[in-house]
């Protein structure tokens, strides 16, 4: 009688005990299971945290929250790519795995990282609709239909961070906030109760680490997970703040 032999999964993720301490590379071996997903691979780990050397090991830190590419938490870099760790399925990735976190968030621990950077980002650009009060304001205005389409391709946006880590030009040596907030100027612009901020909005891409830090290097939209137009959004904040600097120079109101 033959032996059958397991198939099995080799993944090499790259760890950080804390965000002081160095990173250093940990192989792991799993058994195969079919369709399984980067988080299935790293939930196997987690249940028996033990090395390819046969040394027990701590599970390994990652964030993740829906499963179904809407949350945008599970981000990582995976064979080389950053992308959604919910998505990468095992059978479509080359072995052995090689997971590691996003460089341009500090790590917390192994592939967990801060995000910070981007939700101050969204901050300063006051990615959000205002409203004043809490009490039932009635139906909001409506918006075209043509407008309501693309707007709603830019609302798509997770928050995952990819488009950062994909950027050249988002790094430690750079303020430059990235290609997420940039797109959510645009769509809060174009909303009609968000475009009462819509000048503060532009005044802060005009400032240092805005819109002039971008090298228009394209990368983001090529890895966004949602294929959210980024540089189209990029181009059409250029014509924005550019109008802008023209109307604050000449003292003009015009809109």
């Amino acid at each position: 009688m033959t032996e059958t032999k397991t198939k099995t999964i080799k993944l090499i993720i790259t760890r950080q005990d804390s965000p002081e301490t160095a990173p250093y590379d940990e192989e792991f071996e799993i058994e195969y299971r079919p369709n399984m997903n980067v988080i299935s691979a790293l939930m196997e780990i987690r249940r028996n945290p033990v090395n390819s050397k046969g040394e027990h090991t701590t599970p390994i830190n990652w964030d993740m929250n829906c499963l179904e590419e809407v949350c945008g938490a599970c981000s990582m870099v995976i064979n080389g790519r950053p992308r959604q760790s919910c998505t990468a399925l095992v059978d479509k990735l080359e072995q052995p795995i090689r997971l590691k976190p996003m460089k341009t968030f500090p790590v917390v621990r192994d592939l967990q990282v801060d995000r910070s950077r981007m939700f101050d980002s969204l901050k300063k650009v006051k990615a959000w609709v205002p409203i004043d009060g809490t009490y039932n304001l009635g139906p909001g205005p409506r918006m075209p239909e043509k407008k309501r389409q693309w707007a709603y391709e830019l609302s798509k946006c997770m928050t995952c961070g990819v488009c950062l880590e994909a950027c050249p030009n988002v790094n430690s040596k750079s303020n430059f906030i990235g290609p997420a907030p940039l797109s959510q100027v645009r769509l809060f612009n174009a909303h009609p109760t968000g475009a009462m901020n819509k000048h503060e909005r532009l005044d802060a891409l005009m400032e240092d680490g805005g819109l002039s830090n971008c090298g228009n290097s394209q990368n983001c939209v090529k890895s966004c997970p949602k294929g959210i137009p980024l540089t189209t959004s990029i181009a059409a904040l250029n014509r924005d703040t550019t109008l802008r600097s023209f109307r604050k120079f000449f003292g003009s109101d015009a809109e």
